[in-house]
């Protein structure tokens, strides 16, 4: 039907979003096809190849879980790297701690970054504005091996598909080495790693791989209803500390003093994303 859009990520099953009006933007980049519409029930709507990417109603449980949950174990994050996140959610959370002097955006499609720059100011916020935001539409493989990425950065956030097509090598072994290679000592790297419910294999493929490169690393979760399957897998790896080992006082005390304006993320939350239900540890198992 014209007046809906239907995602079948799964064989299956599939969703469907009914658009009020016509799409604002339906083009193909370089890259992939862009389609970007507002919905009845979920806002704006933006969909990369067919894929739910993000929307206004609960972007905040993916792009809040993604970015606070490492930088309020870090303490005192001053550098960060986001891969791809070109539309700005990402950029605009990290941006609200003040400890942050720089973030370097870097997402291969330029054209997504200057259509979200356009049509989702109420996710991205001053984010584009800020001086200590860097955006770079560059290949974020060259942008790691370049040895000035070495050691640079407290926090790294991959905001990538899922591994199909070109986004598959985000999900490879060198990928990960290049990301462990540009933190600096006591750094975090984040990643999505798909919906478990759905997509097993995904995660315990990305495990059994962690398992074998880092010596920190592990699995906590979010919802974000339109990712649909419930529970979406976020994984991570340190460079020299465990996500989860801070105390929940601490974490409650630094999440208070940053005051960091929230809608999904919390003290209470962030500690209860760890505590995993027994078919998911299955998973890990």
């Amino acid at each position: 039907m014209a007046d809906r859009f239907v995602e079948t990520l799964y064989k299956g099953y599939a969703q469907s979003f009914e658009l009020k009006g016509k799409p604002l933007v339906d083009e193909r980049s370089d890259f992939q096809h862009i389609l970007i519409f507002d919905s009845v029930l979920n806002g704006r709507v933006m969909v990369l190849d067919g894929n739910v990417q993000i929307t206004e109603r609960d972007e905040c449980a993916y792009s809040e879980m993604l970015t606070h949950v490492p930088m309020m174990e870090h303490g005192k994050v001053e550098r960060v790297m986001i891969v791809g996140g070109g539309d700005g959610a990402i950029a605009e959370e990290v941006l609200k701690h003040k400890s942050v002097k720089e973030v370097e955006l870097v997402d291969i499609d330029g054209r997504v970054i200057e259509l979200c720059r356009q049509h989702f100011k109420s996710i991205s916020g001053a984010a584009f504005a800020d001086k200590r935001l860097k955006v770079h539409a560059v290949d974020a493989f060259p942008f790691l091996k370049d040895d000035r990425s070495a050691g640079r950065y407290d926090v790294i956030i991959a905001d990538r598909p899922d591994p199909v097509g070109p986004a598959g090598v985000l999900f490879a072994e060198e990928f990960y080495r290049l990301v462990e290679r540009a933190l600096k000592p006591g750094g975090f790297a984040t990643f999505q790693t798909g919906v478990p419910f759905y997509q097993p294999d995904e995660l315990t493929d990305t495990h059994r791989l962690f398992g074998r490169l880092f010596a920190h690393h592990g699995t906590y979760l979010s919802v974000v209803p339109t990712y649909i399957g419930g529970f979406m897998a976020l994984t991570w790896f340190g460079k020299s500390a465990s996500l989860g080992s801070t105390s929940p006082s601490v974490i409650a005390e630094r999440f208070a003093k940053a005051e960091v304006s929230t809608d999904y993320y919390s003290a209470d939350v962030h500690g209860a994303a760890f505590q995993l239900p027994p078919w998911v540890r299955r998973l890990l198992d």
